[in-house]
């Protein structure tokens, strides 16, 4: 598909912010990025005005543009919002052995995809991919307003995954073998079980202290 160089310039910027090409707390310029995709200043400002316009950059008038960070609280929201919708579906798969099985079927491809990925250390594929990953879970509990709101919220999910994983590359395989965990349980129909595994695993993921531990 071809795109605007706007379009082009605003699909390039923001896989760099949420892959961790451009980290949080960055300044750049037009300039820069206009060099870097082999474009003119116009449509990069003009992605820049989006990216702004949804919270992702910040403008200074002829200082350029700050990479917004995550906020302070953020991964937490994060986390507590992504446990209760994939714990939902997982309750709803409960009684329903057939539904579980095609999901598992999917998750089990899609970790397949995660290994690959892995092993070349494409930390922007894999932050894709473990966003898909949980995705299919939700998906599967047939609920669109939850399906809806959780797609809201995988820009801010690949970010910080992608931001964990370059500060610890060693991640990559305690996430897949989570990840083989949450589908076992998801094929039991273990929903308490879910619950439990898939928050100690984001918090450890994301270096969030446990519950009912102080900062």
């Amino acid at each position: 598909m071809l795109y605007s160089a706007a379009e082009q310039a605003y699909r390039e910027v923001k896989e760099l912010i949420l892959s961790g090409g451009l980290p949080g707390g960055e300044l750049i310029s037009e300039g820069e990025i206009a060099g870097r995709m082999g474009l003119s200043r116009t449509p990069v400002r003009e992605a820049f005005l989006r990216l702004e316009a949804e919270g992702w950059m910040r403008l200074y008038p002829k200082r350029g543009a700050l990479v917004v960070p995550v906020a302070d609280g953020e991964a937490e929201h994060v986390v507590d919002a992504r446990q209760l919708v994939e714990t939902h579906s997982v309750q709803v798969l409960a009684d329903q052995p057939h539904a579980r099985q095609l999901l598992v079927a999917r998750l089990r491809e899609n970790l397949a995809e995660q290994r690959e990925i892995a092993a070349r250390d494409d930390v922007a594929a894999f932050s894709a991919a473990d966003a898909d990953f949980h995705r299919m879970i939700v998906e599967a509990g047939e609920n669109p307003l939850l399906a809806t709101f959780y797609s809201s919220i995988r820009e801010r999910q690949r970010r910080m995954t992608a931001h964990s994983i370059t500060r610890d590359p060693g991640q990559l395989p305690r996430i897949i073998a989570d990840h083989e965990q949450l589908t076992e349980l998801v094929e039991a129909g273990d929903a308490a079980g879910f619950d439990a595994a898939v928050l100690v695993h984001m918090r450890q993921v994301h270096a969030l202290n446990p519950r009912g531990v102080a900062r």
